[in-house]
């Protein structure tokens, strides 16, 4: 079950608990009556993690491609609804603490109207976002997507991450010069590094493989790392619904708020 939902059996009947007492509004079930919250529920955490084509999950509960995709479209919103408590925003990143921070994209279809959606770093399709991690490679902050044509500067601004925050808090890497962070320097136009700058970059370059590590383990929800096929207007919401799920996933149960864990 954890293979194909990313959740163990205990976690999805807790979710499943937490839809029922804070998704749901009195006499709402939105959900595909054939397959009824725990199947729908399943049917949408196989999707997400392994990024399998609606008509082959539709074949494991012997129902129809379209009850699938009403099941999916239907469990998205109630997993956000149910997990915000996991979720940390960015003011809720604890102050003095050091973070590495970076940008990453999740890559989807091309669509012919969102010229908006191309990458010139990634040299794909897809929406933006910036990741944080704790010295340790501990998950601790993901912002809101953005269109991937949009530079990591861009969404350093627009997440207010580093209001009221001391900048050298953060850890990054040369896409974040000129936000006062600790990053590595950049070689000089028609020049060289100097030794210890050459020395300074090695190190923040070895602090920096936790981040990649970090985003790593976020796009094992597979839906994230290979193409995303659905309507581009719900792809927003089901990179929140994951990231969601990836907080739920490493907290235990009973440990409180995200922000609370970091």
């Amino acid at each position: 079950m954890y293979h194909t939902t990313g959740l163990t059996k205990a976690k999805i009947t807790d979710l499943h608990d937490r839809i029922r007492v804070h998704g749901l509004k009195p006499g709402m079930r939105p959900w595909p009556p054939i397959l009824g919250l725990r199947d729908s529920l399943t049917a949408t955490l196989k999707y997400l993690r392994r990024n399998r084509t609606q008509a082959e999950i539709a074949e494991d509960y012997g129902v129809s491609q379209p009850t699938i995709s009403r099941a999916i479209a239907a469990m998205t919103p109630l997993i956000v609804g149910a997990l915000t408590e996991f979720v940390p925003t960015a003011d809720s990143l604890r102050h003095g603490r050091q973070y590495v921070i970076d940008g990453t994209l999740f890559p989807c279809w091309s669509w012919r109207s969102r010229k908006d959606l191309w990458s010139g770093k990634h040299k794909t399709t897809g929406l933006a976002a910036l990741v944080a991690c704790t010295l340790e490679g501990r998950l601790s902050w993901v912002s809101d997507p953005v269109p991937g044509s949009r530079h990591d500067s861009f969404i350093t601004k627009d997440s207010s991450v580093l209001d009221g925050v001391n900048p050298m808090d953060y850890i990054g890497d040369k896409g974040f010069v000129g936000h006062d962070m600790i990053t590595p320097f950049k070689k000089p136009a028609g020049g060289e590094l100097l030794d210890w700058q050459k020395e300074f970059n090695s190190g923040v370059n070895k602090i920096r493989w936790v981040i990649e590590q970090a985003i790593a383990h976020v796009k094992t929800w597979r839906i994230l790392h290979t193409d995303y096929r659905g309507p581009i207007d719900a792809f927003p919401e089901v990179i929140t619904a994951v990231i969601s799920l990836e907080f739920f996933r490493v907290l235990s149960v009973g440990s409180g708020t995200g922000a609370v864990a970091h």
